[in-house]
């Protein structure tokens, strides 16, 4: 089965604390709400106390209009790109010559070439690797890159691929809307970036790194408004329906189970939850739903913590972590992630390789 070698991450250069977004929000925001300092509590509420984005803070106070924000996505994307993907092949000792695919996941910002090509051109790829551009893919697009990955290193033993997510939600931000919808999304997405080596069975790893077992896709049919973007002149307006913890609670459990039977596995044998903490909600839906304590869902609240939601990396933010202090030979876990689709991604990761 196909391993996760190594995740690098590569933070977006502006740091800012939750206290000194809310700060800007209620500039921006306060005399269209009579109820601000109601609305604001979510800015405390959410569980998150740091993030970091593209731009510094007085960036945000000013318009942009949809080519400016999407300049800026790309050239700040290519830069976080590239440092993550040297950082990843360097720590592991790979050249960029022994990539022989190249999944880019980014759903915040538009490109043609696509990112993965400007990033190549930067450093020493093979002229003959393969892209796989992914775009739409949301939140879900970190365990979902993993999964497409898996899939083709199956047919493909001896390969390596790289899989790069790179989110910078933050430059999505639309001064001019007042809707709750877009105040919460400013309460809780942030920008950040991951790299991961994977390798095909044949390419063993130095060190005790997980094998993926299987994966798992859903999609719930005409759920197009639970989550996603509207495109309009100023640029992409999030898409955040409230009823998305609820959802969770009734949909994620039976999609879980569906998938443990397959794998002939129990809730009891999930060592570790991979899970992508959409928000303080989302983590608490995970809890009600799989039975799960606190301390199960703990490394995704961290990260989301010391992050905020940054879409599609973020889950890879919380398997680094998990792969680096916590998990052991001989344990399991399950990756899961929720997008746009509204859809499903998992993956069952098995730990067996001892070190070397």
């Amino acid at each position: 089965m196909p391993y996760i070698q190594h995740v690098t991450t590569q933070n977006a250069p502006y740091s800012v604390s939750q206290e000194e977004t809310e700060v800007v929000v209620r500039e921006l925001f306060g005399h269209h709400f009579s109820d601000i300092d109601r609305l604001l509590k979510v800015f405390k509420n959410g569980q998150i106390e740091n993030r970091y984005f593209a731009a510094p803070m007085d960036w945000f106070q000013s318009e942009h209009g949809l080519a400016e924000k999407n300049n800026l996505y790309i050239k700040e994307s290519v830069r976080m790109g590239v440092q993550a993907v040297k950082q990843c092949l360097k720590e592991t000792e790979t050249s960029a010559e022994e990539i022989d695919a190249f999944f880019m996941v980014s759903s915040s910002g538009m490109a043609t070439p696509t990112l993965d090509v400007r990033i190549m051109n930067e450093l020493h790829f093979s002229t003959h690797v393969k892209r796989i551009p992914l775009w739409g893919l949301g939140c879900a697009g970190g365990a979902s890159s993993l999964s497409r990955a898996y899939e083709f290193l199956l047919a493909y033993p001896h390969a390596k691929v790289l899989v790069l997510c790179i989110e910078l939600c933050s430059l999505t931000f639309q001064r001019g809307d007042i809707s709750k919808s877009n105040l919460i999304g400013t309460s809780l997405f942030a920008d950040g970036c991951a790299c991961v080596l994977m390798t095909g069975e044949e390419v063993k790893p130095k060190n005790n790194r997980p094998r993926v077992i299987d994966c798992h896709s859903t999609l719930m049919p005409h759920s197009e408004e639970v989550m996603g973007w509207d495109v309009l002149d100023e640029g992409l307006h999030v898409i955040f329906s409230r009823d998305i913890p609820s959802i969770i609670e009734s949909w994620l459990k039976p999609n879980v189970e569906e998938f443990l039977a397959k794998l002939q596995r129990q809730p009891s044998d999930i060592d570790h939850f991979v899970a992508h903490p959409g928000g303080r909600k989302v983590l608490q839906a995970y809890e009600k739903s799989l039975g799960f304590s606190e301390d199960k869902t703990r490394p995704a609240r961290d990260v989301l913590k010391s992050h905020g939601n940054m879409s599609s990396p973020t889950v890879l933010y919380v398997l680094k972590h998990i792969i680096e202090h916590e998990a052991s030979s001989g344990e399991q876990g399950l990756v899961t992630a929720l997008g746009p689709g509204f859809s499903s991604e998992m993956l069952w990761l098995e730990w067996g390789a001892e070190k070397s």
